[in-house]
């Protein structure tokens, strides 16, 4: 049986979507499916009750600690974790359990992103066409919304510290054998729907990077983009250049107003992007 663990902090406009698809094509007992509603004061609980999946409910509005209680309450393995605001089918979730047998070195997966840009503004598809490119963010595992892991890969994550950047600590936590991105599975994710709300997404993204080379150290693991991967981007594909442009501003805006959540040490305000949480596309 495959356990799927989704920590859910007000998403009632959402989750609905998401369990649809998860249960569309699911044969009986296929799935085990734990919705951990933590600090929720909307109808995160009754949506999911109304699905027929197991109910975990927390006083406490952490992320990390829905996913503890999930995984206490998960039966199963393979194992996903899925961020509530993203759709994934039946199919997707067989897809990324499949290479997870145990008969190689593979410990994590993760979805191909389907990025819902169609109607956002221009700055916000200039910077999704050059992230999108990058190195690290095509072969990471995170920003995905949906990771996939044995029980083995489980206790690999089960053992990271609490950090704000919580996906791309799991990503990083696994070498390039143990780790993929299956290309059957897709996951549908929604991009910030203003300005305003990318560089939320973007400071917030700083801050937690900032804290993750903090934790594991100056020769540790990271993703930061360097001048080389825009360089090779723009080289590939030079019409791509007034989207760099936008990108480099984006970031550099995104650093100077995540320093003072650095400076005080504050991994802990959570800069939400609720436009994702938009029934649209």
């Amino acid at each position: 049986m495959t356990s799927v663990v989704i920590p859910a902090h007000n998403e009632a406009r959402v989750l609905g979507r998401l369990l649809s698809g998860l249960l569309d094509d699911a044969r009986p007992d296929e799935l085990d499916i734990v919705v951990v509603a933590n600090g929720c004061t909307d109808e995160t609980e009754s949506v999911a009750r109304a699905h027929g999946v197991r109910v975990v409910t927390t006083p406490v509005p952490s992320k990390r600690e829905a996913l503890r209680l999930g995984d206490r309450a998960a039966r199963g393995f393979p194992r996903l974790y899925v961020d509530a605001d993203v759709t994934l089918s039946t199919a997707g979730v067989r897809a990324l359990t499949a290479p997870l047998d145990g008969s190689g070195t593979l410990l994590a997966t993760a979805p191909e992103r389907d990025l819902a840009l169609a109607d956002r503004p221009w700055a916000v598809r200039l910077y999704y066409a050059v992230w999108t490119r990058l190195p690290h963010v095509r072969a990471g595992l995170f920003g995905r919304g949906v990771i996939a892991v044995t029980e083995e890969g489980n206790d690999r994550i089960r053992s990271l510290p609490a950090v704000m950047a919580d996906d791309l600590a799991v990503s990083l936590a696994f070498a390039d054998d143990e780790r993929a991105v299956v290309a059957g599975a897709r996951a549908g994710i929604q991009t910030p729907r203003t300005f305003a709300d990318l560089l939320r997404r973007r400071v917030r993204a700083a801050t937690g990077i900032h804290e993750w080379e903090q934790v594991s150290g100056s020769g540790g693991p990271s993703a930061r983009t360097t001048v080389g991967d825009l360089v090779g981007i723009v080289l590939r594909e030079p019409w791509l250049l007034p989207a760099a442009t936008v990108f480099v501003g984006v970031t550099v805006l995104a650093r100077g107003r995540a320093r003072p959540a650095i400076r005080a040490g504050d991994y802990t305000t959570w800069l939400r992007d609720d436009s994702s949480r938009a029934t649209g596309s």
